[in-house]
């Protein structure tokens, strides 16, 4: 399956899209004070967010993205499991659909058995990118066991990586539900990825977002790690603490960078799409291929980040 381009026909692949399944709903409704006490908390969280809610089968709901990638003709997507616990969700769907999808999973490496919780993923739910969110379990890359064990798991694990979200962290569902969101920011620093990546040079590390405002240690990480990669995902409204010479700066200017600093083998195209019925955030796509033209990249750069570069980070059927 191949989505139209100015760049011609190019077989797109999403690294960055949220697997919203009941489970995840279900959590968010247990961490509430209030919609726990409601006679049907998941229609109250349809009302309060204005979305559909998915299917208790995570199957179906992996039935309703592969339907959503068809009338997009996008050819693959990895669907993260978006709440700590809920791997096997996503591992349904991708078990009913191996072909558009690769799993990834949101995991809490402070939690007891770390090491057995992440080998499970990998090699029993086949499971391909560990993602974590200091930030948000409010601890240290560097001096956390249980993240050291999850990048020495993906060493030995071709086609697998570790997802570290670091920068601007903010979770648009937990606003909608009046969840508060105590991160610690501090702990946002793509360069406290280096010991892990350069301490594991087989293990592959995924930065989203271009860093999500911490774009300069971004790509100071990248060039001096081989093993990093940078996803595109989200509107990147983190640009807004970009400064230039000539003020704020633009998508076409951080591709540009990018480009230059890591090249086009290193970058994953994504969209951070979530919620349906919005589903896939076609938006996105535009405006990063528009941004790709006017710098002008070539086709084999535009084919790379767009799809082939996920491809082959994770094995990923053609």
């Amino acid at each position: 399956m191949k989505k139209t381009t100015p760049f011609g026909e190019i077989e797109v692949r999403d690294a960055h899209c949220h697997f919203f399944s009941h489970k995840f709903f279900q959590t968010l409704i247990g961490q509430s004070p209030t919609l726990g006490k409601e006679p049907h908390p998941i229609s109250r969280v349809a009302e309060l967010t204005g979305w559909n809610m998915p299917p208790p089968d995570p199957a179906e709901l992996g039935a309703v993205w592969s339907g959503e990638l068809d009338k997009q003709n996008v050819s693959a997507a990895m669907l993260i499991a978006s709440v700590p616990g809920d791997e096997e969700s996503v591992a349904a769907a991708v078990a009913a659909f191996p072909e558009r999808f690769a799993g990834a999973f949101m995991f809490d490496p402070t939690k007891p058995d770390a090491e057995a919780r992440a080998r499970r993923a990998f090699d029993e739910l086949k499971l391909r990118v560990a993602c974590l969110f200091p930030a948000m379990q409010q601890y240290s890359v560097t001096e956390c066991e249980g993240a050291r064990a999850v990048a020495a798991l993906a060493s030995e694990r071709p086609g697998t990586a570790v997802f570290v979200h670091c920068g601007a962290l903010s979770v648009g569902v937990r606003k909608k539900l009046g969840l508060k969101s105590p991160f610690d920011m501090r702990r946002s620093n793509p360069l406290d990825i280096y010991k892990l990546a350069a301490e594991f040079p087989t293990a592959n590390f995924i930065v989203p977002h271009f860093g999500a405002g911490m774009f300069r240690e971004t790509m100071m990480l990248a060039d001096l790690c081989p093993n990093v990669l940078i996803d595109t995902s989200s509107s990147n409204k983190w640009m807004n603490y970009e400064l230039s010479a000539g003020g704020p700066v633009d998508l076409p200017t951080i591709f540009k960078r990018a480009l230059a600093v890591v090249g086009h083998e290193r970058l994953l195209f994504g969209t951070d799409s979530s919620f349906f019925p919005r589903g896939w955030h076609e938006a996105i796509f535009h405006a990063q291929v528009n941004a790709l033209v006017e710098i002008g990249a070539s086709e084999e750069q535009a084919q790379a980040i767009l799809g082939g570069n996920l491809r082959r980070l994770l094995n990923l059927q053609t």
